[in-house]
């Protein structure tokens, strides 16, 4: 798998497997993917899918044809942004937002494919990530307030996270289009690679974060990981730590990871995410 092809599906996203990845594909190259409603609910039924499928054990979100993803169909023109209320005086929920969370939640690691240009939520729902793989012609446009709004999709926590407040304010607060090599040099994106091997080095790069590794405790790694990069103190990060080490050592996965490498093999891991994920939040 090189080249990310074009389809003639008319789902907002389809999804495909790669073995144990499976594989999220933005499917409006018409339209250069622009985000829309329906997609994002797509993403979050897809996500949901991956999390409850114990075969799978890592996504890649991805996107068809030329660009990743063109920000928010503006095609409704000067009222693209006016979003409706269900009741007055209500603020309805960011729809990239939702994205985002919901990739914050996952159970599974999840890499993003960026084959071509991308902008406002097409760079910000990326940013929940835990790896983005980007094409050499790949372009990150933070654009919001050059269309007089401001960045969401939860972007104001995760970008200075990523890439540091001073950056993260250029970016924004100039309404920047970055490059690629920008991208890298500052921690947005983890490689570059020639357009039509994008899709198989972020494959490689999920398989990387689960070969050989235990499903739950990789699901409970990722939440300690992105949660605690908000907590006030370490001590919370030790209540956390102390649960999950409590739980997870009294689980059968615990006892193969010994087991396993006292007898020099590959562990065979059979604890599930579906049924086994203590809650340690």
């Amino acid at each position: 798998m090189t080249a990310i092809a074009e389809t003639t599906d008319t789902a907002p996203v389809v999804c495909h497997r790669d073995n144990e990845i499976a594989v999220i594909t933005l499917n409006r190259p018409q339209r250069l993917n622009a985000f829309t409603a329906e997609m994002g609910s797509a993403i979050r039924a897809a996500l949901d899918d991956t999390d409850a499928d114990d075969s799978v054990r890592a996504v890649v979100i991805t996107g068809s044809g030329r660009a990743f993803c063109a920000g928010a169909d503006l095609s409704g023109g000067s009222s693209t942004f006016e979003l409706r209320t269900g009741a007055p005086g209500e603020v309805p929920r960011d729809g990239g937002g939702m994205v985002s969370l919901r990739i914050f939640e996952s159970l599974k690691p999840v890499v993003v494919a960026v084959n071509g240009p991308s902008a406002g939520v097409g760079v910000t729902m990326t940013l929940p990530a835990d790896l983005r793989i980007a094409s050499d012609d790949a372009r990150f446009g933070f654009v919001f307030v050059r269309r007089g709004i401001v960045p969401e999709a939860c972007s104001s926590w995760f970008l200075p996270r990523l890439v540091g407040l001073p950056t993260a304010l250029r970016w924004t607060m100039g309404g920047q289009m970055v490059s690629a090599a920008e991208a890298f040099e500052h921690g947005l994106v983890q490689k570059v690679v020639p357009k039509d091997q994008v899709l198989a080095e972020a494959i490689a790069a999920a398989r990387e974060l689960t070969d050989g590794t235990a499903p739950v405790s990789v699901a409970l790694t990722r939440q300690l990981m992105w949660r605690m990069g908000g907590a006030d103190s370490p001590y919370a990060a030790h209540a956390a730590d102390s649960k999950g080490i409590f739980y997870r050592g009294t689980m059968d996965d615990a006892a193969e990871g010994v087991t396993s490498f006292l007898e020099k093999r590959d562990p065979e891991f059979t604890d599930s995410v579906s049924t086994d994920l203590p809650r340690i939040f």
